[in-house]
């Protein structure tokens, strides 16, 4: 059994052990040492890294009650060794972690949710709970586990008789056997737990709930805490300023200035389609009513124009309908269109001529091709409409 030195002290980041054993795997090292400051995966927190006399470790398993320390470097057998955490990302997932305990008590406690899943990333944590909560009661729940932090209460770790687990209410997503280590945060949360905490809640620093999504029929809440949850600010706030600064605004107010640009580009929109509109029924004033076929190359067209334009042109009973918008270095795009005839062979048979793409339905069709304009139209209308 591999003796765990983070049970006993959770600010523990360097310490002194004895290499038990050492074996090689295909890829890195499996070391065992009598005593460890290094937390294993469990809990749905990742492993701590670190280093061993210098040599990295970058994952640790537990198995039976043994450590086993994951290093890219061998480490002699009966040698004392000085271990390393990571100790920003200790102290990080620690924070985190405790964190979840003060919100996943509250919801519990006030909602009679169970937290049903957890899980603590390298950005951010992700908490699962088996009912839906709004908005209105995480702004309270966020505002309640903050001042849990404020009390700068004591984290308790215990380890309970059978007997007296008994008389004990506490959270558990599994069944656990054996020794059950229960982690008490008075007035907010008992939870069994496997992984080291901070000492006191004020060590937790700022807890903010930065999402919440429904999920399986109950919510999925990401939240981030202490170091994490200022880094956060920091980035949110630095592109407050930047946004503030575009819209000559102030910072209060820069979802005014934001909405009335979507109003203003709202409008903008409007006019710019009935000027479009305007401009192809112009261009469309130009053809003849009644004929056979038009063919039309225009490089001013983009976006729907294509096909309003064409069927404009069939309004004015044109049977067949091409046009054609793009410029002969970087390709064409084309929308052909007919009321009476069935476009799609027009379109096979310029996808075959020019490598083109597309197709459509019997009534239009639209593609792209490569060629010149000249090729194009002489080919759709000598080859395509049979003149």
């Amino acid at each position: 059994m591999t003796e765990k030195l983070f049970y006993k002290d959770s600010h523990l980041a360097e310490f002194t052990a004895s290499v038990e054993s050492c074996e090689k795997e295909e890829k890195y090292y499996k070391v065992v040492l009598n005593r460890t400051a290094f937390f294993s995966e469990g809990g749905g927190q990742s492993a701590d890294t670190g280093t061993l006399d210098g040599v990295r470790v970058f994952d640790v398993q537990e198995k039976d009650g043994i450590l086993y320390h994951m290093t890219e470097k061998p480490l002699e057998q009966g040698k004392t060794v000085t271990g390393k955490i990571d100790w920003e990302e200790r102290f990080s997932k620690m924070q985190q972690h405790s964190g979840e305990h003060i919100v996943s008590g509250l919801i519990h406690r006030k909602y009679g949710y169970n937290n049903v899943g957890f899980h603590l990333g390298q950005d951010t944590v992700t908490m699962d709970f088996d009912g839906v909560l709004t908005k209105e009661q995480l702004r309270e729940i966020e505002l309640l586990a903050n001042g849990a932090v404020v009390k700068n209460l004591d984290i308790q770790v215990d380890y309970p008789t059978k007997e007296e687990l008994h008389t004990i209410e506490y959270r558990s997503k599994i069944e656990i056997e054996g020794q059950i280590r229960i982690v008490t945060i008075d007035g907010y949360d008992v939870c069994a737990c496997c992984a080291p905490h901070v000492k006191k809640t004020g060590e937790i620093g700022l807890i903010k709930l930065t999402n919440v999504q429904n999920y399986k029929g109950g919510v999925r809440i990401t939240m981030l805490c202490g170091f994490r949850a200022l880094a956060d600010y920091n980035e949110k706030e630095a592109s407050v300023r930047k946004v503030s600064v575009l819209m000559s605004a102030k910072e209060n107010e820069i979802d005014e200035a934001v909405e009335q640009l979507k109003e203003e580009k709202a409008q903008l929109k409007n006019e710019i389609a009935l000027l479009q509109d305007k401009l192809l029924r112009s261009k469309a004033s130009r053809i003849e009513p009644g004929q056979e076929t038009v063919c039309l190359f225009d490089s001013e067209l983009s976006g729907n124009a294509p096909r309003e334009l064409v069927n404009l042109l069939l309004e004015k009973d044109v049977k067949i309908c091409g046009v054609f918008f793009g410029n002969d270095s970087e390709g064409y795009r084309y929308v052909v269109g007919s009321r009476s005839v069935d476009t799609r062979p027009i379109a096979k048979s310029l996808n075959e001529t020019f490598s083109g793409r597309g197709g459509g339905k019997p009534e239009m069709v639209q593609g792209s091709l490569k060629g010149m304009e000249s090729e194009i139209y002489q080919f759709f209308a000598c080859s395509v409409l049979g003149k």
